[in-house]
């Protein structure tokens, strides 16, 4: 009978006693108590040193901690966790080195304190793949996040990030999405790091209308500043995958966190964290660097004047009319009515009868002079 059903430290004292003998082999003993020859010479060696108490059950609790956190460094993880609940254990670990603390334990064990403790719970892992550009200010990334409900009225969040640097320009709740908020807010956001060179976007208002008419009276304003405008593939929001990813962070660690009493309690949250976020926070996609770490304002500045129209020699320059068309050897071509009272310049491409119809420096659509399009 196996030793699971029956008492097991007279079985153990009767093991021994029949090794005493040396009537029967281990092997045979072994056999008849059904126990393997590992577990038997175990509690006969126990007994040799410890006598009848090394034949007692033992604590299966771990002798040795791998790696005792001190307190001071508990106190600070725990601390920086109640700031950041969404934080995890990479994040905290590289949050403590920056903070110079002496004795900065491992992910693994940060991770388990933590759980000990009871806040932090798993989470499916996710697997990344990840672009950015090669500089600061080579792209923008532009949407909204919204709406927010306040006890008083919703808002919108503009958010505006930095491709290369994950950096944040601008976290601002707007009261809708108009053409009037948005420009005065990037005026704000262009006087202070400069111009990129290009901006996406999404096809949503104020900035685009559909993928076939993507330009607005904010994107033809957006080109004369002097900013290449792109927008992304309609119902493919993975375009503006690291807005998006902030706009999870943002909705994690500051929407889910309280109620808003009004406009001004939700802009103060927003002021808060995005001094966090930009400066205090570890970004894993940084190697755990913050953005800020990796920002340089741009070398462009804001035109408070904006420049005239002007179009190289031998460039065609039409005007555009009040419905958005042009007339060109005979003909009238659909340019937008974004641009309607504008010039446009007219470029011959090396295709025969193809043109290309520039705004400044953007090239905003090509017509066929052989079929009207």
């Amino acid at each position: 009978m196996p030793w699971a059903e029956r008492n097991r430290m007279s079985l153990r004292q009767e093991l021994v006693h029949l090794v005493a003998t040396q009537r029967v082999s281990m092997t045979e003993l072994c056999q008849r108590l059904q126990i393997s020859r590992k577990t038997g010479y175990k509690w006969v060696q126990r007994f040799r040193t410890e006598g009848e108490a090394g034949l007692a059950d033992r604590s299966r609790r771990q002798h040795h901690v791998q790696y005792h956190v001190p307190a001071a460094t508990r106190a600070f993880l725990l601390a920086e966790r109640q700031r950041h609940p969404a934080w995890g254990a990479r994040k905290l670990r590289q949050r403590a080195k920056t903070q110079g603390l002496a004795a900065v334990p491992a992910c693994r064990t940060i991770t388990a304190f933590l759980k000990r403790e009871g806040v932090l719970h798993s989470a499916a892992p996710h697997a990344w793949q990840r672009f950015e550009h090669p500089a600061p200010n080579d792209l923008w990334q532009m949407d909204f996040k919204g709406p927010i409900p306040t006890r008083v009225a919703p808002r919108q969040a503009l958010t505006i990030l930095d491709d290369h640097s994950r950096f944040n320009l601008c976290l601002q709740a707007l009261c809708a999405q108009t053409r009037e908020a948005v420009q005065a807010a990037l005026i704000t956001v262009f006087r202070q790091y400069g111009l990129p060179n290009r901006l996406l976007t999404d096809n949503g208002s104020p900035w685009g209308h559909t993928g076939e008419q993507p330009y607005t009276v904010l994107t033809v304003w957006l080109i004369r500043v002097g900013i290449r405008i792109s927008h992304s593939r309609p119902y493919h929001p993975q375009t503006m995958g690291k807005d998006e990813r902030f706009h999870g962070s943002l909705n994690r660690e500051v929407l889910q966190q309280a109620q808003w009493r009004d406009p001004a309690h939700l802009q103060q949250a927003f002021d808060r964290w995005r001094q966090v976020y930009n400066h205090d926070r570890p970004h894993e996609a940084l190697e755990l660097a913050v953005p800020a770490s990796r920002y340089d304002p741009s070398l462009r500045a804001y035109p408070e004047i904006l420049p005239p129209i002007e179009y190289d020699t031998g460039v065609t320059v039409r005007k555009v009319q009040q419905k958005g068309e042009v007339h060109f050897q005979g003909r009238v071509f659909e340019v937008s009515r974004a641009f309607r009272g504008y010039p446009v310049g007219l470029v011959p491409t090396k295709e025969d009868g193809i043109y290309e119809v520039r705004f400044c420096h953007h090239t905003i659509t090509r017509i066929d002079i052989r079929t009207s399009r």
